[in-house]
């Protein structure tokens, strides 16, 4: 991972401003930005020290897919998004399972990870707001 100095650092890697969600997250703990690929993502790594609460959500944006960081888990097409689901069994509890969305949006192809306990309409809701 390439580390960049923020969402003026990935909007300099895009060419363009970074799609961020307008939905609220749960509360972030720390954010990080670094390069992926010929993209960036954004991890947010939530404040997860309560039982039952997400650990964190990721937002790739780039001119291609990305790297794959679940090789071998099929995605499938489900409402006009790419959706793929994992165990990810050996992650702490607050990581587990991950979900992940696929769509393009402005030329952009996007991916979206939530680690943890996640409602999917919750998940679905932050993808739609991104923008």
């Amino acid at each position: 991972m390439d580390p960049l100095d923020g969402i003026a650092a990935a909007d300099a890697v895009l060419g363009r401003p970074f799609p961020l969600p307008s939905r609220p997250l749960p509360l972030v703990r720390w954010t990080e930005v670094h390069r992926e690929g010929d993209g960036v993502q954004v991890d947010w790594n939530l404040d997860d020290s309560r039982a039952g609460s997400p650990g964190r959500m990721c937002l790739y944006a780039g001119p291609d897919p990305g790297p794959d960081h679940l090789p071998g888990v099929p995605w499938v097409r489900e409402g006009g998004m790419a959706v793929r689901r994992a165990p990810l069994a050996e992650a702490q509890p607050s990581l587990r399972p991950v979900m992940e969305l696929h769509w393009r949006l402005e030329g952009l192809h996007l991916r979206l990870t939530g680690q943890g306990p996640w409602p999917e309409a919750e998940l679905r809701a932050i993808a739609a707001s991104v923008g």
